[in-house]
C-alpha cells in the first residue's frame, strides 16, 4: 500500500496485443508505413454490427479526418504494430481509406531561379 504522494506503477493492460489483433500479421511497409493518411471511409452497406472496442476507437479518431498511422497510434497508445494491424483490417474490411503520402516535389531548376531572379531585379530594381 502507498502513502500520499507516492509512486504507484500503473496497472498492467488486460488485454494482450495478440487477442486485440485476433493473431493477424503485420501489413507490408508499403501498404501502411508511418506517414500513411487514414481516414473513415463513407458510410455503406459495408458497415457491420459489431467492432471490437479498439476497432470501433480507430474507426472514431479517424472519422474526423486524415491522420497519419503515427498520429493514430499516439491517439490511442497502442503499440504502433498494433495499431497498423488494425487499420490494416480496418481498410480491407471497406471501414477506412487510405492515401499514401504526397510524394516530394522535385528541386527547380537552378538556371530558371536565377532567370527569374534576374527578371525580379530587372522590373523592380
Amino acid at each position: 500500500m502507498t502513502g500520499p504522494g507516492e509512486w504507484e506503477p500503473e496497472a498492467a493492460e488486460l488485454v494482450r496485443p495478440y487477442v486485440i489483433t485476433k493473431g493477424r500479421g503485420l501489413p507490408d511497409e508499403a501498404e501502411l508505413s508511418l506517414i500513411t493518411l487514414v481516414t473513415a471511409a463513407p458510410e455503406g452497406p459495408r458497415r457491420p454490427t459489431r467492432l471490437s472496442p479498439e476497432e470501433q476507437r480507430l474507426l472514431d479518431i479517424c472519422s474526423a479526418g486524415y491522420l497519419s498511422v503515427a498520429e493514430i497510434a499516439g491517439h490511442t497508445r497502442l503499440p504502433l504494430g498494433v495499431v497498423k494491424i488494425l487499420l490494416a483490417a480496418l481498410t480491407e474490411g471497406g471501414y477506412l481509406i487510405t492515401r499514401p503520402p504526397v510524394a516530394r516535389a522535385p528541386l527547380a531548376d537552378r538556371e530558371i531561379l536565377e532567370e527569374v531572379l534576374n527578371g525580379l531585379r530587372a522590373k523592380f530594381g
